[in-house]
């Protein structure tokens, strides 16, 4: 054990949960893909278990090598990166690979395979927001100082996500609210801000519940974004057909689960191994299983925020806290679906979904908690220090 802990550097504890998520993710992936492999492989579980372990070990390997750099060189990235993202959303939101009725993807040349660049985009502004904030607290109560060049490239990436990814967008925007909130920026603003983007999206709600069905299919995710939330409210077995699904998952499962490998439910649930995969988790591993998974990301959101206690006003403590609640939020409306309390809102469950790359982006996410963590950490002990 000693020879591999010292090649890995910061909070250890945080290593091993995601460790643990990993392997979560493995074993019930594999046992989650037996319908996709009978549609497209004959029957050929192994491929998408070693696809899926592949870029597993990919993620791992970019967090170990992104948890090696100084976190201060992130700061000077996302400036760079910031004016990069913003014309390839654009380009994605025109041109992308329509995946599953929407636009999400592109496609990479030569390789021919899709990431998202909404990935890439969430971790940039994170980093962009924490890098003002830290550099603006000598001014963080000014409009013109602190606020406004934190809120526009906010409103315009999440504006520019939404049509496509209207759940992604919301994560971002909260998230990027909640650092807001920490480093201090006048609460008159946020408030004016969150006000006007709620009037806002009340009445985008409004005029498309009072449009026709038929002039609203040629609208992008707008259609779908209805039938899911009148799915939801409507409680019709029928019209909420995954929900309904998750439901029995649950209830088979119980407090002990039906054992790994034996879920029913994964011949019933549409994508049982990426947006639904916490019903999956439930029924194999039971409410112990469940709660076990929710707890390893209340880890890692304790121990960063505990990292960012020790960095107070600074660019890491921001960068920590940005990143942790990107991570966890994600994580607990994925599970809150998988539930039936919330609308299904397609968002995967970090490091435990098959993906690609947004389980390598949420690597590199936890790969800067741990550069970050690396300054505060004692190497020996693995408590926490004054940075």
């Amino acid at each position: 054990m000693d020879a591999i802990t010292k090649y890995i550097k910061g909070d250890k504890v945080i290593w091993f949960a995601v460790l643990f998520l990993c392997i979560a993710s493995v074993l019930t992936v594999y046992s989650s893909i037996v319908t996709l492999a009978y549609k497209y492989r004959a029957g050929d579980t192994e491929y998408y278990l070693f696809e899926h372990g592949k870029i597993l070990i990919l993620g791992l390997g970019l967090m170990y090598l992104t948890h090696l750099i100084p976190h201060r060189y992130y700061s000077r990235i996302s400036q760079i990166a910031l004016y990069l993202v913003v014309p390839l959303l654009l380009y994605t939101l025109f041109k992308g690979t329509n995946l599953n009725s929407a636009d999400r993807w592109l496609t990479l040349p030569i390789i021919n395979k899709t990431f998202q660049p909404s990935e890439v985009a969430k971790l940039v502004l994170i980093i962009y927001v924490a890098r003002v904030l830290g550099r603006k607290q000598d001014q963080i109560k000014d409009f013109k100082g602190a606020f406004l060049p934190i809120i526009v490239p906010v409103i315009i990436i999440c504006g520019l996500i939404m049509p496509a990814d209207f759940s992604t967008a919301a994560i971002l925007f909260a998230t990027c609210v909640i650092l807001m909130f920490i480093g201090r920026i006048n609460m008159k603003y946020i408030g004016i801000m969150v006000g006007m983007m709620a009037v806002a999206v009340t009445i985008l709600v409004s005029v498309i519940w009072a449009m026709p069905e038929d002039a609203l299919r040629d609208k992008g995710r707008i259609l779908t974004w209805k039938h899911r939330i009148d799915n939801f409210s409507s409680g019709e077995e029928k019209a909420n057909w995954q929900s309904e699904q998750a439901k029995i998952a649950i209830a088979l499962g119980g407090i002990p689960g039906q054992g790994p490998g034996k879920s029913v439910q994964r011949n019933f649930l549409p994508h049982p191994y990426s947006d639904f995969i916490y019903a999956i988790v439930l029924e194999e591993y039971g409410l112990i299983g469940g709660i076990g998974i929710m707890l390893l990301y209340l880890i890692i959101l304790f121990r960063g925020i505990k990292v960012a206690t020790l960095l107070p006003n600074s660019f890491g403590a921001f960068l920590v806290v940005g990143c942790c609640y990107g991570i966890v939020f994600q994580a607990l409306i994925n599970m809150a679906v998988a539930v039936n309390i919330f609308p299904v809102t397609g968002q995967t469950l970090p490091l435990i979904s098959k993906g690609g790359t947004s389980i390598w982006f949420t690597c590199i996410a936890i790969g800067i908690i741990l550069s970050v963590s690396r300054e505060v950490v004692n190497e020996e002990t693995n408590e926490y220090v004054s940075a």
